[in-house]
């Protein structure tokens, strides 16, 4: 009876391993052992009156709703507000966050743990993308009336070039640079409200705001102050790759965006992306990325932002690896995945 209860205990204490090892730290079945049956995932988005969270939990209702009929998989879906893009990342890394969405420039200072305090040292190295979204639009905006036309006008100004170790300082810094300004321009650190408040009352002469466009606190102040966005042309987009910038993509921002804009504008703009981490398993990912293109339009009644989310444009921008689960979904469908955004 003694050798049963042995052997009984053995087959049990097998078992137990085998299960421990088809189990993610989050409770979920792993894809490493065979077919995922359920997963968790919580996506950080940013505040609720943005465009991230209302996005971020449109994409989760999809999931929560289709994923079992449509995949297979049962993927428990919830949206969370948060910090936005370096908050994100900084949840990717740590665990907190299976998914998030935020700016490919903030993705790839993460990955490489560079240019930002947040990740210097610090590199989020299990971040990996899905998708491109849509373009949040660098816009160096000035009063309609300004003499100031190009960004060499620049020179002298007071320029408020965004708060204080924020992406969109950098940004900033990074197109002054490369316009060969920005030793020359009195630099203000400042949040977009306050940039554009400032504006409208003529305590600077230029605001940096790197956000979907219109975005709100322009649009506010440009019914009563008229303004205009500078133009920044192909040269310097083409000079910011050089220096290997890669994440910037080029924009023509319509003349209606703002009153007081008399033309359409080129300028630049970088990518809102959905990211994940390395240790969702291949075939979530997969079910996540097909997920998201075949209910786009779902996105689109949510928030005008996710007119832009398409098929054709999903690696546009890309600044970081894709998942293998978000390769393998791009390839079966014929898209060329560079060898450069392969994991």
């Amino acid at each position: 009876m003694r050798k049963f209860v042995s052997i009984g205990l053995v087959a049990a204490l097998l078992f137990a391993v085998v299960m421990a090892g088809c189990i993610s730290p989050g409770g979920e079945t792993s894809s490493t052992t065979g077919p995922t049956e359920s997963y968790s995932v919580e996506i950080y988005t940013g505040g609720t009156s943005g465009v991230y969270y209302p996005l971020g939990s449109a994409y989760a209702n999809i999931l929560n709703q289709y994923s079992k009929d449509e995949t297979g998989i049962k993927i428990e879906a919830r949206a969370v507000t948060s910090g936005a893009s370096v908050a994100n990342a900084q949840a990717i890394g740590d665990g907190r966050a299976q998914a998030a969405i935020m700016q490919n420039d903030v993705a790839y200072y993460a990955f490489h743990g560079t240019t930002l305090e947040a990740f210097q040292g610090k590199a989020v190295t299990k971040i990996r993308g899905v998708a491109a979204l849509y373009p949040e639009t660098i816009q160096f905006v000035v009063k309609a009336d300004s003499n100031i036309k190009t960004l060499e006008d620049l020179k002298g100004k007071k320029v408020a070039v965004g708060a204080a170790g924020s992406g969109t300082a950098v940004a900033a810094q990074q197109i002054l640079e490369a316009a060969g300004v920005w030793d020359d321009v009195d630099k203000v650190y400042l949040k977009f409200s306050e940039a554009a408040q400032q504006l409208k009352l003529g305590q600077i002469d230029a605001a940096v705001i790197v956000s979907g466009a219109p975005t709100p606190a322009i649009d506010q102040i440009a019914v009563q102050t008229p303004v205009r966005v500078l133009p920044i042309g192909e040269d310097i987009l083409k000079e910011l790759k050089n220096q290997g910038y890669i994440f910037y993509v080029s924009q023509t921002l319509p003349k209606d965006t703002y009153k007081g804009m008399t033309e359409d504008t080129p300028t630049l703009a970088v990518k809102a992306v959905l990211v994940v981490s390395a240790d969702v398993p291949d075939d979530v990912v997969y079910a996540m990325t097909r997920l998201l293109f075949l209910h786009v339009d779902e996105l689109r009644q949510v928030h005008a932002k996710a007119q832009y989310i398409s098929f054709d444009t999903a690696l546009d921008g890309m600044s970081i690896p894709l998942h293998p689960g978000a390769v393998k979904y791009y390839e079966e469908k014929g898209k060329t995945v560079p060898d450069e955004l392969k994991p």
